[in-house]
């Protein structure tokens, strides 16, 4: 296994690491024997020049078989790359997540600048702090936001904090840009985001602040993590700004809308949305 080499997203080839595939497995929360099982079953069946898109389907039908709510959560970031296919359910998520932490949200606001009006995607604030978020979908992981988007993010960031500094409410404001991908970032686009103050938050970066582990600490899982309902459904409850699977909870009857009107299939969805937000 040492010499099997595996082909990733973006097209590089890596060695195949078993800790990387624990590790992956072991934030759905799922037991160690669990873990241990898929793996020896993965590994079985692993050849030279396996795409990863292979591995984690193997290891996704593995972990369903022995818990549903365990393979949805283990599925976060197929489901963050199904908030789509348009960029808006990715900006309604990433609010719901600066809602969790206590701050007042607006989406998709039309800010004037010095210069010219912009369509900030998220807006968040709290107490002294006021954040403009820029919010980069990509439906491939193999796309990278390059230093292209930070470039225009701090020039709009420079336009309307221009505008907005004149005004009595901003005196004493924090401002900062935010600029949060579903994917990953250059090196260039790093390095020049944390050179010029912006806030970088991509699928993987920075390490322990990271979108995963932000959705991980949060509990605020996609419902487009759910193994009981269709790519249909999942699209219909998306297209009518539902995001989170605490959406369903809280209002179920957003189902009946989805065409779901059997209520023992309703109850499966209902008993998989708690059990993700409670593992």
């Amino acid at each position: 296994m040492n010499n099997i080499k595996i082909v990733k997203a973006f097209g590089e080839k890596e060695l195949f690491s078993e800790q990387k595939l624990r590790r992956s497995l072991s934030r759905s929360g799922v037991d160690e024997d669990v873990i241990t099982s898929v793996v020896e079953e993965v590994v079985s069946h692993l050849r030279d020049g396996m795409h990863t898109k292979e591995i984690y389907k193997q290891a996704f039908d593995l972990l369903k078989q022995y818990s549903a709510p365990h393979a949805a959560r283990y599925r976060l970031k197929h489901a963050i790359n199904n908030l789509g296919p348009s960029g808006f359910p990715f900006e309604l998520y990433i609010a719901a997540l600066f809602k969790y932490e206590g701050y007042d949200v607006q989406t998709g606001v039309i800010a004037e600048g010095h210069c010219v009006k912009h369509e900030i995607d998220v807006i968040a604030q709290k107490e002294k702090f006021h954040f403009l978020i820029e919010c980069k979908f990509h439906n491939s992981q193999g796309i990278h936001s390059d230093i292209k988007i930070p470039l225009y993010i701090q020039s709009r960031f420079i336009d309307v904090t221009a505008k907005w500094k004149l005004l009595p409410a901003h005196e004493s404001k924090i401002h900062q840009a935010w600029l949060v991908t579903n994917t990953r970032f250059t090196e260039d686009a790093i390095t020049y985001g944390n050179c010029m103050g912006i806030t970088l938050i991509s699928w993987n970066y920075p390490a322990g602040k990271s979108l995963r582990d932000w959705v991980n600490k949060s509990g605020l899982h996609p419902l487009t993590c759910l193994t009981t309902l269709t790519g249909h459904e999942k699209q219909y409850l998306l297209e009518q700004k539902n995001v989170l699977c605490k959406d369903i909870i809280n209002n179920p009857l957003i189902l009946n809308g989805a065409g779901i009107k059997n209520q023992s299939r309703i109850d499966r969805v209902l008993n998989e949305a708690k059990q993700v937000c409670l593992l």
